[in-house]
């Protein structure tokens, strides 16, 4: 029971050096997650269908939380070069 605690204490501890983008991303992969595999389940009527709609709904999830997160602008430099602001 004590090590659960120290491992416990240990997991919240570093849960909490998470930046916002990275809460963002993650959340969208359990989002993602969870409704891949309830689709995948449904469709194949399988847990092979389950798992394998679970990791691409992760995936997908978590890349259209990372892209469509709000107060990032960019502009482009006189050299060409792509420059990001906060909007």
């Amino acid at each position: 029971m004590k090590k659960f605690i120290v491992v416990a204490i240990m997991a919240l501890t570093l849960a909490g050096c998470e930046t916002a983008r990275q809460d963002r991303q993650m959340g969208g992969a359990l989002i993602g997650g969870g409704t891949g595999a309830l689709i995948g389940g449904v469709a194949s009527n399988s847990v092979g269908g389950a798992v394998a709609g679970g990791l691409i709904g992760a995936a997908a999830g978590a890349l259209i939380a990372d892209s469509t997160r709000p107060g990032r602008c960019y502009y482009y430099t006189r050299s060409g070069h792509r420059r990001y602001t906060r909007c």
